[in-house]
């Protein structure tokens, strides 16, 4: 057995809460030897799946009809038996039969809506909330190092939208910055407003860009028009979650808007950042220097054969993506998503030992597409044409 499974064992034993311990140490973690990696994996996702299943009626009938217990998952082998959770199920009316906790204890919710309309609801008790809390700072600063700055928040405030998932994880992370200014109010956006705050925070703080890619790639074309470049700061940083797909279906190119940036703002690839999460999820996958998606190493990514989601795709191929997400209290976080991926296989510059990540599609099997951005940049556009050509009465 290796020494970091004594200590996860030794933890439990002791009452003591490993999976806090394991949540903290991510640069303990990516040290590890890939093999004592999955064994550690194995121990903790094993335990997950033993606690729903003992603990959410809804989950351990799934489980039974398949024919899965926890003593079933022994080896790193075993974890592909696990049954998983549709994410579409949190948009169902039922999605309360997802719990595994008392809805009594639900500390927090948090939504996201794509092109249907329907909201996807995760529910979060105060021990996920401690869990996700901590990994997410952890990731912020293991991935971004940010401590200080002014961050020019290209989206709006939880105070106009607090149940949505990307502007929340947005919140979180302006909160690790001296300043902050959320500059689409009323869902409106003025780019004049966001570059007078740039020039105002001009030799005062370092300048950073958060936002959706859509809302940056929107603040670049305004600055293209009115031939406006900008010289941000030497670490200034650009950092995206939402997707790169509008809500019109369009795909803004990632290799575009990475030179559009370097040429408007000064700000070099290797400190854009692009993030992945799921408002299902209690994590976010975070570029490093290097432009490469690293999955937290408490978290796995399963990916499945879209024909077939009891087979897994070699490393390398594309398929359609499961998490496993053993810091979820409330709910499994066993999850079958509607995206398709592929793991890297390709060299690590980075030297840290992690599943890192590649997005390609929807799922063709997906009902909508879209998220949190899809839903804002869809609302901001109907007002905006709302505005232009207004109803007389």
């Amino acid at each position: 057995m290796f020494k970091s499974i004594e200590l996860y064992e030794k933890i439990k034993n002791a009452n003591g809460d490993a999976i806090k311990w394991l949540i903290t140490n991510n640069d303990f973690f990516y040290s590890l030897t890939i093999e004592e990696q999955k064994e550690l994996k194995t121990y903790f996702i094993r335990d997950a799946f033993k606690y729903h299943f003992e603990n959410n009626n809804y989950y351990r009938e799934q489980c039974e009809e398949k024919g899965v217990r926890p003593d079933d998952i022994q080896t790193y082998a075993d974890l592909v038996k696990i049954p998983v959770i549709p994410v579409a199920m949190f948009k169902s009316s039922n999605s309360h039969r997802l719990l595994s906790k008392p809805l009594s204890s639900i500390e927090h919710e948090m939504r996201s809506t794509g092109t249907s309309g329907i909201p996807s609801v995760a529910r979060r008790c105060d021990q996920t909330m401690d869990y996700t809390t901590i990994g997410l700072y952890n990731s912020y600063r293991d991935m971004l190092k940010l401590s200080s700055g002014a961050g020019l928040c290209l989206c709006p405030s939880t105070e106009e939208i607090p149940e949505m998932g990307m502007i929340k994880a947005f919140n979180w992370l302006a909160g690790l910055l001296d300043t902050r200014n959320f500059m689409v109010k009323q869902e409106r956006f003025v780019p004049e407003e966001a570059v007078n705050q740039l020039k105002e925070w001009q030799g005062k703080f370092t300048r950073h860009l958060i936002g959706p890619p859509f809302l940056i790639h929107r603040f670049i074309s305004f600055l293209k028009a009115t031939n406006t470049p900008l010289e941000l700061d030497s670490g200034s940083m650009i950092i995206t979650l939402g997707g790169w797909k509008r809500f019109t279906g369009a795909m803004i190119s990632r290799t575009e808007f990475n030179q559009e940036i370097k040429t408007w703002l000064g700000i070099p690839a290797s400190q854009i950042r692009d993030m992945y999460g799921l408002v299902e999820a209690n994590f976010l996958a975070i570029e490093d220097e290097f432009n490469q998606k690293h999955i937290p190493p408490y978290i796995h990514f399963s990916v499945r054969d879209p024909e077939n989601l009891s087979r897994e795709v070699a490393d390398g191929e594309t398929g359609q993506l499961v998490i496993f997400d053993p810091i979820a209290r409330s709910t499994p976080g066993m999850l079958l998503t509607e995206d398709m991926i592929y793991l890297r296989t390709d060299n690590d510059p980075s030297g840290r030992n992690s599943q890192r990540m590649q997005y390609v599609m929807r799922a063709p099997s997906a009902t909508e597409f879209g998220c949190c951005a899809v839903n804002l940049e869809s609302k901001m556009a109907s007002d905006e044409q709302r505005d232009s050509c207004p109803i007389t009465q």
